[in-house]
């Protein structure tokens, strides 16, 4: 099909940075252009001559500027079919032929970041940008969309490069685009409404999307949705893959439990923390995090909750690891670690957690509150007749806060605030508890003296009994199981404090 020629125009937009050069060009092929407001005002301070809508509709902007464009003569003008029944119904009513509508939206999602007023928000609620958006759209058979500041340098090419004169392709592919401007739109302002969450429908739009290499294997293809830059700086580095992704996010959720604590560092491997230690320095945390786990480490993520200084830069350039994650890094550490140029530096703006987590289950999708729980000193249930001491407590709620980021069942071994071992993802508690244990001695750990947390409760005294033996000396556990009292009994009769949270982990 021939390229369809532009003889008239609407123009009413928000952001008017980037629409001078298009408007000059219609102008310059004698495109007669209608706009509005502070669009024709900008329109006209170019010397291009542009005619008002109010004219067109015989219709001042009304409703402190809530009405300006919703009327059959604007609509009529984009809506009507090429044909000869519309044309002459055109004809009838003196409405003019529209085949290109440009348009940028109130800013809403913008105003909701910046201001809680109420009124503000609403007020940036685009009605006839929307409708306009939705109308030409829909007749992309003869009318252009240029639906948001996004397509203004790609429209302005097409118009240069082809006369001012449009494909049918191209226009739909403008449709495309602008029905994924107004469906984000709707979606923004239905999650502003439903920030309690009353509605159980589930809405969610990402408009950013960035192709990855390959998704978890290579034989996957795999898109990112989101917006990185809004979290990190990437100070350099190769493209982030899919797995680099997962556990990244895994990364940034465990350290945000110690973002507010002393100089911390988190090793993981797989989604899995494998080492992590808070001592007085980042540089003794990242030894006994690495302690933790040596082996595993080679290859993995690796993330601070404080500045990475040139004295833990250069301990930490000894490894090869994939992702290092900090709040900042000095200038010398900076030059040191990027001169390994596939190393990914990141910088995180902020620790965050989502409050949602999602899932794709079968035919469908799971929505969960994010496990967000965290046990403090006065959520433990002291549950022996032997109360730990205050160091052992400390451990405690540490390790506790460690276990609810490993795949299930897991159980963790923490000893001064380190990680000493971890056994994840494991079918049998007792070989998750055995797992720990021999990680924790394999890398010259002393056990003895040490606290076990567990994920879920025990249900027979077995664990407690294997931790004994190899001279745990404290335990943390949800309980609920029937057979709570057996654990309880073995650690009464061993001397051993135990506590219950009644807040069960598990992560699938």
């Amino acid at each position: 099909m021939a390229a369809k020629k532009i003889k008239a125009a609407l123009i009413s937009v928000f952001n008017k940075q980037g629409i001078d050069n298009i408007v000059k060009l219609l102008h310059e092929n004698e495109v007669k252009i209608y706009s509005t407001g502070g669009t024709q005002a900008h329109i006209e301070a170019l010397g291009i001559p542009v005619h008002r809508v109010e004219d067109l509709t015989s219709y001042p902007s009304i409703l402190d500027g809530r009405v300006k464009t919703l009327h059959p003569k604007i609509f009529g003008g984009i809506l009507a079919r090429r044909e000869e029944d519309h044309l002459n119904q055109l004809n009838n009513y003196d409405i003019p032929e529209i085949d290109l509508v440009m348009v940028d939206l109130y800013p809403f999602e913008e105003t909701v970041r910046n201001t809680s007023d109420e009124n503000k928000i609403i007020e940036k609620i685009d009605i006839g940008g929307i409708a306009l958006i939705r109308a030409a759209a829909k007749n992309y058979n003869d009318v252009v969309i240029v639906p948001s500041q996004n397509e203004y340098a790609y429209v302005e090419g097409i118009l240069r490069e082809q006369n001012v004169s449009t494909t049918l392709d191209q226009r739909k592919h403008l449709a495309l685009k602008a029905f994924s401007t107004s469906s984000h739109y709707d979606t923004a302002i239905y999650s502003y409404f439903n920030i309690e969450g009353k509605d159980s429908a589930f809405k969610v739009s990402m408009p950013q999307s960035k192709a990855l290499r390959y998704g978890e294997n290579p034989h996957q293809q795999a898109n990112f949705h989101g917006d990185l830059e809004d979290l990190f700086d990437k100070i350099s580095g190769k493209e982030l893959s899919f797995n680099n992704l997962v556990d990244i996010d895994a990364a940034v959720n465990i350290m945000s439990e110690f973002q507010n604590e002393g100089p911390s560092f988190a090793v993981l491997k797989h989604t899995n923390v494998c080492g992590l230690a808070t001592r007085n320095t980042v540089l003794d945390a990242w030894k006994d995090a690495l302690a933790g786990d040596p082996v595993s480490a080679f290859g993995g993520i690796l993330i601070s909750n404080a500045e990475i200084d040139l004295s833990t830069a250069q301990e930490i350039d000894k490894l090869f690891y994939e992702v290092l994650i900090a709040p900042s890094f000095s200038d010398e550490a900076q030059a040191l670690l990027t001169q390994k140029s596939k190393r990914v530096l990141l910088q995180i703006k902020k620790f965050f957690t989502h409050k949602k987590s999602y899932k794709s289950i079968l035919n469908g999708l799971v929505i969960q509150d994010t496990d967000l729980s965290i046990q403090r000193e006065n959520d433990l249930k002291k549950v022996t007749e032997k109360e730990a001491d205050a160091a052992q407590i400390s451990d405690l709620l540490y390790a506790n806060r460690i276990v609810k980021h490993l795949k299930s069942n897991t159980i963790v071994l923490v000893k001064n605030n380190q990680l000493l071992g971890m056994g994840c993802g494991q079918t049998s508690r007792v070989d998750a508890c055995n797992q720990a244990i021999e990680k924790a001695k394999k890398f010259g750990f002393d056990v003895r003296g040490s606290v076990m947390a567990s994920d879920a409760f025990f249900p027979f005294p077995d664990c407690v009994e294997i931790a004994h033996g190899a001279g745990v000396e404290a335990v943390v556990q949800p309980g609920g199981s029937i057979k709570d009292k057996l654990s309880i009994e073995y650690c009464n009769q061993h001397n051993i404090p135990m506590y219950f949270t009644g807040v069960r982990h598990f992560k699938h």
